[in-house]
């Protein structure tokens, strides 16, 4: 499992005035919550770069006056004329406390479906979960050997142990539909048969 590890400042002062001296400085504001207490700090810009912008699910390891928080992260808050991250929300890890997390999917093999001309179509890129932290995983694997062409993967298809997935189960996720090529192919086998049977 991937992690960041970012070195933060905590916060002594709260307010707006604070908050705006701490992104003159080129750091964001950010709080830590759901563990025993919850922390405010402050870390470079640069230093969350490699966790908000990228589409990998990562662990962020959170040092703060020397403890480091295992978390997660929930919010993110982005500045509305400069469009800079100007706020950052973690979950901290607790070992016996469920987290809701969004994990990507990651789709494995060759659809038979798109071997027979057909293309491949993905609907959704990640499915949102509830599961204890150490079964927290990169991603989540999902085999479309077996997709047929005009078929559908839906949520309800997909296997993640000791997970329990929040998304509705009729929401498909990968289907593969006919190309123009093949609709037109197929037209002309037909009219082909046609001709034949005269």
């Amino acid at each position: 499992m991937k992690s960041v590890k970012i070195e933060g400042k905590k916060r002594s002062e709260l307010g707006k005035k604070a908050t705006r001296q701490i992104r003159s400085e080129g750091n964001v504001p950010a709080v830590i919550y759901g563990g025993n207490e919850t922390i405010h700090f402050s870390a470079p810009l640069m230093a969350f770069r490699p966790l908000v912008y990228t589409p990998e699910f990562q662990i962020a390891e959170i040092s703060v006056d020397g403890k480091t928080y295992r978390t997660i992260m929930k919010d993110l808050q982005f500045d509305v004329l400069t469009d800079e991250l100007s706020h950052v929300d973690l979950l901290e890890l607790v070992d016996d406390r469920k987290v809701v997390a969004t994990l990507p999917l990651n789709f494995t093999g060759q659809s038979q479906g798109v071997k027979d001309g057909g293309r491949l179509e993905l609907k959704i890129k990640s499915l949102n979960v509830r599961t204890l932290p150490k079964y927290l995983k990169e991603s989540i694997e999902v085999k479309i050997d077996n997709l047929q062409l005009h078929g559908n993967i839906r949520v309800q298809d997909v296997v993640a142990e000791n997970m329990e997935i929040l998304n509705s189960p009729r929401i498909p996720i990968a289907s593969v539909v006919t190309t123009r090529a093949l609709r037109q192919a197929d037209s002309e086998a037909a009219a082909a048969a046609k001709g034949g049977k005269k």
